[in-house]
C-alpha cells in the first residue's frame, strides 16, 4: 500500500522556540516528506533529491503561489472559526487540513484505489470530513454544521473533491512513485541487538531489551520468547516503531526476567526483507 497526503496547519500565533510557525504545509508520500512550506520561509521546497531533480521549476513556482493563497484562506477561516466557537483570539488555537489518498499496488504494478481522505480538525478535534463514498460532508460537531450545509449545497464542489481524491491524487501518487522508485523501494533489513541491565525491582532480576534498528519499510513484528513460548504482550514494554532520522526505523521491547533464566530468552523478528523470520 502507498499513500499521498498533504497536511496544512495554521496557528493563531507561532511557537517559535519550538520551531512551530503560524502556517505550515507538508507533502507526505508514505512516510517520507516530499515538500515543505512555512510562513517563516514562504517558498514550496523539495525535501527529496529526486523531487528536486524531476519536477520542473514551474511546479515549485505554482506550488508556492498555491501555498500562499492557502495560507491566507487559513488565516481568514481560523478567525471565523474562533468567533463561531466563542473562543478568545489571544489564546492559541489550531486549524488543520489533511487530504490525500491511499492505493494498493500488486506484483504486476496494477493500481487499486483504496480510500480518499479530506478532513479538518480544530484544536486537535475532528471538525469536518468528506464522505468520499456518498460525496457529502460530515459534521461531528454543531459548530461545523453551517460549513457542511454551505459546502453540500455546491454539488460541483463535492464532485471536484471526490474527483481529486479518486483520480488526480492517485495520478500524482503514481507519478511520484515512478520518479522516486529507486529511493522508495530501497529496503533495509533490521539489525537486532540484545541488551541486559539490572532491574530496580529486586535482587536477581534483570531487564531484558531487544532492539531492532535500521529497517525500512517500517512494518516489522517482534516477539520476545522464553524458549519457544512468546511472552504475553501485557508483560512486555514496547517503544513502538520510531524513526531513526535517516529514513530507517527502530523498535525496542523490554521485559523483566530472572537472572538465572537469561539464556532461555530469544527474539523472533519478521520483516519483508527476510525470506523467513529470524
Amino acid at each position: 500500500q502507498h499513500s499521498l497526503f498533504y497536511i496544512y496547519t495554521a496557528l493563531t500565533k507561532p511557537l517559535e522556540p519550538a520551531g512551530v510557525y503560524e502556517f505550515t504545509a507538508l507533502g507526505m508520500l508514505d512516510d517520507r516528506e516530499l515538500d515543505y512550506y512555512s510562513s517563516e520561509t514562504p517558498t514550496k521546497i523539495p525535501k527529496q533529491d529526486w523531487m528536486r531533480e524531476k519536477m520542473p521549476t514551474d511546479y515549485w513556482e505554482k506550488g508556492t503561489q498555491s501555498r500562499k493563497s492557502k495560507e491566507q484562506w487559513f488565516k481568514v477561516n481560523l478567525d471565523i472559526l474562533i468567533d463561531r466557537m466563542r473562543h478568545n483570539k489571544s489564546d492559541l488555537h489550531v486549524l488543520q487540513w489533511r487530504h490525500g489518498c491511499k492505493i494498493e499496488e500488486d506484483a504486476e504494478g496494477n493500481i487499486t484505489f483504496l480510500s480518499g481522505v479530506d478532513e479538518y480538525s480544530y484544536d486537535g478535534t475532528e471538525f469536518l470530513s468528506f464522505d468520499d463514498v456518498n460525496s457529502r460532508w460530515i459534521a461531528p460537531v454543531s459548530a461545523a454544521e453551517p460549513t457542511k450545509r454551505k459546502w453540500d449545497e455546491v454539488a460541483i464542489l463535492n464532485q471536484y473533491t471526490k474527483g481529486y481524491l479518486e483520480k488526480e491524487c492517485v495520478d500524482w501518487l503514481t507519478k511520484f512513485m515512478d520518479y522516486g522508485q529507486e529511493e522508495l523501494r530501497k529496503y533495509s533489513p533490521p539489525e537486532v541487538h540484545r541488551l541486559i541491565k539490572n532491574s530496580v525491582t529486586g535482587h536477581g532480576k534483570l531487564i531484558l531489551t531487544y532492539m531492532a534498528t535500521g529497517f525500512y519499510p517500517p512494518d516489522v513484528q517482534m516477539q520476545v520468547r522464553k524458549i519457544t513460548t512468546p511472552i504475553p504482550e501485557h508483560l512486555v514494554t514496547s517503544s513502538g516503531i520510531r524513526p531513526n532520522g535517516d529514513g530507517t526505523y527502530q523498535l525496542r521491547k523490554s521485559t523483566d526476567i530472572d537472572e538465572k533464566d537469561k539464556d532461555l530468552y530469544s527474539c523472533h523478528v519478521t520483516h519483508n526483507t527476510f525470506r523467513k523470520p529470524i
